[in-house]
């Protein structure tokens, strides 16, 4: 049979479990959506800073991999998940139509 005293050492044990999964983990899964969605939003035009600091601008969009103006008529190969934050969107494209 078990002893009520064996529950109560047990008990701070399960407390911590919690706490550190509401404190640590869940957060760290949140910031790791976060930036999935704001990788898939990315698109031709929006200014960009990687994690190691550099500002570039968008000129190519690929599966796993954009391509990054640095400079003016510098272009380089960035891995997609080196993107740390979007500073501005780019403008959309005008529609091809012309309904005016």
């Amino acid at each position: 049979m078990t002893d009520p005293n064996n529950l109560i050492q047990f008990l701070p044990l399960v407390v911590l479990a919690v706490l550190f999964y509401f404190l640590m983990i869940r957060p760290q899964q949140k910031r790791m959506k976060d930036h999935q969605t704001l990788l898939s939003g990315l698109k031709r035009g929006d200014q960009v800073v990687l994690s190691s600091g550099i500002i570039g601008k968008i000129v190519r969009v690929e599966d796993k991999e954009v391509g990054l103006e640095v400079a003016t008529g510098v272009t380089v190969k960035v891995v997609r998940s080196m993107i740390a934050d979007v500073r501005s969107r780019g403008e959309p494209a005008p529609a091809n139509d012309s309904k005016a």
